[in-house]
Formats: C-alpha cells, sequence, structure tokens
C-alpha cells in the first residue's frame, strides 16, 4: 500500500521553494511530483526537484560512521558512533574551546531553510561551548546585503506583489535559476502589459522572458547604475516629494552624479550610452517599477558591494518604494516586511574569548596559521565554495581533525577528513521551511538507513560529552521547532497546529516591502550619503570601483543553472540525473576570445592565473561578451582560481546582524587549448 506525504524540496531555492508530494510504498521512493496546492510553487517542480528522489538508496550514501588515519588516502574505516563521537570530543577539549571551529552549508538547511532551524542550533552548541563559530551568509548573499543595507533597503516585496502590480521589471543579476518558481510571475506580469529587462553579464536563462537584455562588463553594475541617476536628476524625472520626506543626501548625490554621465559609463560598462539613457528614463517613468537584484553571484567580487549600495538609489529616486509593484523584488537571503522566527542560538550566552571576526580571509588566516586545530563542518562542501580555495585546503589539513557530517562524501572529506558523520535526508526527519510568505511543514516519512543520525541528534550527543547539560532543553526536536515558531510573525504557530492544517500555514507578513516608509537605517530614512559608510572608511556616497588590475586577461565570473545549486549532494554529482546534465565544467567563452587561441567549441582547455589552473571544455558562444568567461560554481578547481583578499574592511563586519565578510572572489584568467 502507497502513502502521499506533502512535504518540500530538499533542494534551497530561496526565496521561492517548493511544495514535493511524495509517494512512498514499503518504505522507497515511488515518485515526486510538485504540489499543486502549495501557494509558493502551485505545482512547480524543475530538474533539481525531480532528482531528489535520487537521494534515497543512493549506493553513495554514507550510512555508517567512518575514520582514516591518513588523510587523503582513503584508507576508510567504519567505526561506531560511541567511537567517532568519544574522539572528537577528546581532540575538542585537547585543543581548548578557541582552537574549535563550527562551519554549516545548505545541507543542513534542505528540511529547514528559511527557518534555519540546523544553523541556529549549531550555533548555540557553539556559543554554550565558546567555540569558533561564522554564519555562512558571508559566502553567499551578505555582501549584497550589505550595500543594500548601507542605503537602507533590505526587505523586498513578494513575487506575488510583482506578478500583480509592477509595470517595470528589471532583473538585475537575477537570472532565476536559484529561484526558478519566480519566473511564473514574471510571465504574469508580462502577459498585463509589464516590460521586463535582464542585467547581466552574459546571456542568461532570464533573457528569453525579457523584452531587453543589457549584457554588461563584469563588476560594472555600479557604473551603469550611476549613469542611471545622471540622466534621473539631469531630467528632473525624480520623485521630489518622495525624495524630500523620505530619504538622506539628495544634493550629495545629485552633484556626485553630473559626473557620471552614459558617455562616462559606455566604455566601463560596455553598453552604448544611447542605451543606457533609454533605459533610464524608462526605469524612471513606468510605475510602478521593481527591480529583482541578485542575490549571491552578482556580488564575487571586490565591488559588489557597491553594486547594490548603488542600484539601491533607484528606486528611492523614483519613489518606488512603500508602494505595490515598486521596490525591490524577492532575491535570496531577503525578508518580506514582517517576516521574523524566535532564536534558539544563544547569542547571549557566549562567554569572553579571543574570536576569529566572522570574515573568510581571517578564518583562512586562522586555519593556516594553526589557530584553529579541530574543524566540525556541516552540510557543506568548504574547499569548494571558499575562495582561495588551495589556501583553505591547506588549512584544514593542517588541523588535528576534520570532521563532516553530510549524507555524501564530496571534496573537502576525500581531501582533508579524518571523520565522516552519515547524515539523514530530508524525509528521514521532521522539518521546517519558510518562504517569505508562508511555513510549511516537512514530515519524518522514512527511517533513516543504516546509522545515519541527524545533525540534533549529533550535536546532543556531543554536548552530553562536553558537559553542556542545557544545550537542549527541549523534550524532542518538535518542541524545538515549537520554539522557533513562537513568534507574533507566526501567529504563535506550532507544529500540531501546522499539521493539523494540511502542512502550510500563512506567515503574518506585507506583501509590499517599507508600507511605513521606515528604512533600515539609523535616520529611518533611505541615505544616498551614509555617514555611516563613512565612519568605517568607506565612501559616504556610492562609487564604482574599478576591478584590480591583472596580466591575466579574460574577467572570470561564476553563477548558477538549472540543474545545479550549491554545494550539498557532491554539488550534484551524486545525483545521476543531474550528473548528467552537468558531468563536467564548462567554460563560456565569446567566438573573439575563442578564435584569439585556438579554442573551438567542445575543446579541452586549461584555465588558469597566478593562483591555480582548471581544465574545463569550452563552450563558444555570443552569449558571453568578449573580455568575458563564464563557469556554472562548484566544480573543485574553481576557487583555487579566485581571490581569497577581504571585500569589505574588518571593522564593517559587524555593521549588521547577518553576516558580510565575503573574500573578494575576483579572478583574471587566461585560457588555453590542452
Amino acid at each position: 500500500m502507497s502513502t502521499v506525504v506533502r512535504t518540500m524540496c530538499p533542494m534551497n531555492c530561496h526565496p521561492t521553494l517548493c511544495g514535493m508530494l511524495v509517494e512512498i510504498e514499503d518504505g522507497r521512493v515511488r515518485s515526486v511530483k510538485g504540489d499543486p496546492d502549495n501557494p509558493d510553487s502551485q505545482g512547480f517542480l524543475c530538474i533539481r526537484g525531480h532528482a531528489s528522489r535520487e537521494i534515497i538508496d543512493n549506493p553513495a550514501r554514507l550510512l555508517h560512521p567512518m575514520v582514516r588515519d591518513r588523510r587523503g588516502i582513503g584508507d576508510w574505516r567504519r567505526a561506531s558512533w560511541d567511537e567517532v563521537l568519544d574522539r572528537i570530543a577528546e581532540r575538542m577539549r585537547e585543543a581548548g574551546r578557541q582552537a574549535v571551529a563550527t562551519w554549516t552549508g545548505h545541507g543542513v538547511a534542505a528540511n529547514n531553510y528559511g527557518v534555519r532551524l540546523t544553523g541556529n542550533l549549531v550555533r548555540r552548541f557553539a556559543n554554550l561551548y565558546g567555540c569558533q563559530t561564522w554564519s555562512a551568509q558571508m559566502i553567499c548573499w551578505g555582501l549584497g546585503g550589505f550595500g543594500l543595507g548601507l542605503t537602507g533597503l533590505l526587505e523586498t516585496s513578494t513575487k506575488e506583489d510583482m506578478g500583480a502590480h509592477a509595470n517595470l521589471i528589471v532583473l538585475w543579476g537575477a537570472n532565476l535559476a536559484s529561484q526558478p518558481n519566480t519566473a511564473r510571475h514574471v510571465a504574469a506580469a508580462r502577459r498585463r502589459g509589464a516590460h521586463v529587462v535582464t542585467v547581466d553579464v552574459r546571456e542568461t536563462e532570464a533573457a528569453a522572458q525579457s523584452d531587453e537584455v543589457f549584457v554588461l562588463r563584469p563588476g560594472t553594475d555600479a557604473a551603469l547604475a550611476l549613469a542611471m541617476m545622471h540622466v534621473i536628476v539631469r531630467e528632473g524625472l525624480h520623485d521630489r516629494a518622495f525624495v524630500e520626506r523620505h530619504t538622506l543626501g539628495f544634493d550629495e548625490l545629485a552633484a556626485h552624479a553630473r559626473a557620471h554621465s552614459p558617455a562616462w559609463a559606455e566604455p566601463i560598462t560596455g553598453i552604448p550610452a544611447a542605451r543606457i539613457e533609454a533605459l533610464a528614463r524608462r526605469y524612471a517613468t513606468t510605475r510602478p517599477a521593481m527591480i529583482v537584484i541578485g542575490g549571491s553571484s552578482m556580488y564575487k567580487g571586490a565591488n559588489g558591494a557597491q553594486a547594490g549600495r548603488t542600484i539601491a538609489c533607484l528606486p528611492a529616486l523614483t519613489g518606488n518604494l512603500g508602494v505595490p509593484g515598486g521596490g525591490f523584488g524577492p532575491r535570496h537571503g531577503s525578508s518580506s516586511h514582517g517576516q521574523a522566527l524566535a532564536s534558539i542560538a544563544a547569542n547571549d550566552r557566549r562567554p569572553p574569548g579571543d574570536y576569529v571576526i566572522d570574515q573568510m580571509p581571517r578564518i583562512t588566516e586562522a586555519l593556516v596559521e594553526g589557530r584553529i586545530r579541530v574543524m566540525l563542518l556541516w552540510g557543506t562542501n568548504m574547499v569548494s565554495s571558499f575562495a582561495d580555495a588551495s589556501r583553505v585546503a591547506e588549512g584544514l589539513r593542517l588541523c588535528d581533525l576534520v570532521a563532516v557530517h553530510d549524507l555524501f562524501m564530496n571534496d573537502t572529506a576525500r581531501e582533508c577528513a579524518d571523520v565522516l558523520l552519515p547524515a539523514t535526508s530530508w524525509l528521514e526527519e521532521l522539518g521546517m521551511k519558510g518562504t517569505n510568505t508562508h511555513l510549511y511543514l516537512m514530515p519524518q516519512a522514512l527511517e533513516p538507513p543504516g546509522e545515519a543520525r541527524s545533525a540534533s541528534w549529533v550535536l546532543r550527543e556531543l554536548a552530553r560529552r562536553l558537559g553542556l547539560d542545557d544545550f537542549f532543553p527541549w523534550a524532542s526536536d518538535e518542541d524545538m521547532i515549537d520554539a522557533v515558531l513562537d513568534h507574533p510573525a507566526t501567529g504563535h504557530a506550532t507544529v500540531a497546529r501546522i499539521r493539523a492544517a494540511g502542512g502550510i500555514h500563512p506567515m503574518n507578513v506585507s506583501h509590499v516591502a517599507y508600507p511605513t516608509f521606515a528604512f533600515d537605517t539609523p535616520s529611518g530614512k533611505v541615505e544616498f550619503l551614509s555617514e555611516r559608510a563613512k565612519r568605517h572608511g568607506l565612501p559616504a556616497l556610492p562609487v564604482y570601483e574599478p576591478l584590480p588590475s591583472s596580466p591575466y586577461p579574460l574577467i572570470f565570473r561564476q553563477g548558477r543553472t538549472l540543474t545545479h545549486f550549491h554545494g550539498f549532494y557532491d554539488h550534484g554529482r551524486a545525483l545521476p540525473s543531474l550528473a548528467r546534465a552537468d558531468s563536467g565544467p564548462v567554460l563560456w567563452i565569446s567566438p573573439a576570445d575563442a578564435a584569439a587561441r585556438g579554442v573551438t567549441d567542445g575543446a579541452a582547455i586549461r584555465i588558469h592565473n597566478e593562483r591555480g589552473a582548471l581544465e574545463a571544455r569550452a563552450r563558444v558562444t555570443e552569449k558571453v561578451p568578449a573580455g568575458t568567461v563564464w563557469m556554472r560554481d562548484g566544480w573543485r578547481g574553481v576557487n583555487d582560481l579566485t581571490s581569497g583578499a577581504p571585500a569589505v574592511p574588518d571593522e564593517a563586519c559587524a555593521l549588521f546582524p547577518f553576516t558580510v565578510g565575503q573574500s573578494a572572489y575576483d579572478a583574471r584568467v587566461e585560457v588555453s587549448p590542452l
């Protein structure tokens, strides 16, 4: 007899996420399909979601604790849970709490993304124990949030608001591969007559749904935004009443923008001045207008924060804030107005100590210098996701112990780990996911295979061995989830209430961001001129900062595709359908650049710079401009090429509650045929 379980897709395509119906018979998954009654996804399920059935009964699953005495050789042996947990606890005590660190990735959030159950549980453990811990926001959307936050625009309106009300949608660095069911709402707006514009460093998947496409040189988004401001102010197209009432620093911004004309921006961005003029006029005169700004890949550059800082000025200049269809649309890491949850992280319980700040380059330094001796990794492929990855791997190999809790072996485990801890999948533990508008129950539907255990179980066992008696004060995981949901934004919901309602619970949120016109700045106004930025050694006004000079001629950028998302499931390689769809690294290169190097379409190539090299195949395409090369992220070796230099000053890393200390990820490369 089969049963159908309502749950959520275990891929973390936030902020949209997709509902899923899983058919289970005799303890096995028979099928997965989209849930037509899910208000966020309405039955949609992409190739990643359909591939999730391959997680269960996958022969590559880690099913038992494993240890080895020599790294990188593969001489793993099966061990008991008591042995591995005792070993970890012993090494933690030997190292001392401040030489122990935790790091989490998307793998811990497969059944709680948007609610951050496991991430905050790991943080609670680290806070009570007093070891090093950092938020993975810094590796993803945090740097963009830093720029947006300096201006004052951290909230986003919902995809539903965009689809129903926006008359102009600018997909700026947002290719929708990371939130594919948002595309339905873009299409709905377009059917109403909305004009859709894509701005990106290549012709992305979103270009097919756009009326206009602007392909600009990587790292020049701020120059384009400044040139648009120049036109808007010069021609008096700004909303004078909104600017006077809700912003600070307009006179300084207007004077600053005078020097940044479309003619100035043309050689920088590669976009003709006449097209920039037309885009600025269209944006300023179409009401309401919404920008969907990139959430992660857009900020892989030292000047990425300035892109967010500068673009955030545009909706304020034009009065497109606090109104249906205006402002910013959904992006990775954003919240809707009123969205919040209770915290179980126990941040107030963290003892004093010499802690490494939330700054990726400083974490790498601490590893290489031996100040971190034990690293506990939870659902993350650290050496594939950190910039300057070869140095990170070097630092991990210097540790006394590296433990990895995951579903599958990954690059970090293969190269650097001493202990493997088999994790549970999304169907094998209780969970809860949250979008910008709803909470969704993820019930346990299967027993874990082998000796797989949840992160919650592992943390409790470690806490017991380390004497952290109040680490888990709840009677069960369900009670822990109830503690997180105990907040006015949820109506103080509980797992039992949501279960009784069919697993779906609406949040008490506004579909329109900033309905009260109170913005995320000390002044409560949009700050064109930011004294906060100035105090932290940053320009007070938004600026364009050229990329660092390099002897290597091609600007390298990385991003996402519909067949891949983040580092879990061994970057998708453990799931056969995704592995077939994306069998190896492929570099997009323009015909002109390929011809100059004797590279043909499909040919084997070597991508290299002063930091490292990577072998790949060439995709010769007009969809990427000359001077730019692009690749899907996640391949081992991609981040051997990227810069680990800081993107923001150390003293600015604590400016916001979220983590912003991202490495620059800048890379210029050369390409040669093999």
